[in-house]
């Protein structure tokens, strides 16, 4: 019985320094997201109001997109909720699809093409803990569209350029 009681307390013991290290894992893993995040440049865009406030912004508006389109020859793009989006896909969906996305100006996507697996997890396990919030963002317009609310405009780039990578 005392043998029993001995290791019954040692496994207590094990399983919760391995659940304090996990969780110290995963608090500086969402750190590194959260860096991540303001670095890459991902709140200019996907957080209202970010640039214009300094780079402020409460976390409750944290990536929930904007209204605000970005026009120029490609038609209108607005950034989209990643709060929605995310929370959505699994860690690996997430993986593959910031491998391959793309999508237009002035998102840098090759940007989030070109982040390592660590990164990515960051930045999806900080989402994934923000959870859902916000409204899907407009629609993507095609060009010769007129966005019906604010939008920033883009001139059409110089012919030089337009012609490089073709």
């Amino acid at each position: 019985m005392r043998i029993t009681s001995v290791l019954s307390a040692l496994f207590v013991l094990a399983s919760s320094s391995s659940l304090s290290l996990a969780h110290a894992d995963t608090t500086e893993i969402q750190q590194r997201g959260r860096e991540l995040l303001f670095q890459s440049g991902c709140h200019d865009c996907h957080t209202p109001g970010f640039a214009m406030n300094g780079g402020q912004a409460p976390e409750s508006a944290w990536l929930i997109g904007d209204q605000l389109g970005w026009n120029g020859p490609w038609g209108t793009s607005y950034a989209t909720n990643l709060r929605l989006r995310l929370n959505t896909l699994s860690r690996e969906e997430w993986r593959a699809y910031a491998r391959v996305m793309k999508a237009r100006p002035p998102m840098p996507y090759w940007v989030l093409n070109r982040m390592s697996d660590a990164d990515l997890d960051a930045i999806w396990l900080v989402v994934q803990s923000l959870g859902k919030a916000g409204a899907p963002a407009p629609a993507a317009l095609p060009p010769g569209v007129e966005p019906s609310g604010p939008a920033v405009r883009f001139p059409s780039p110089p012919p030089a350029v337009a012609n490089v990578g073709h």
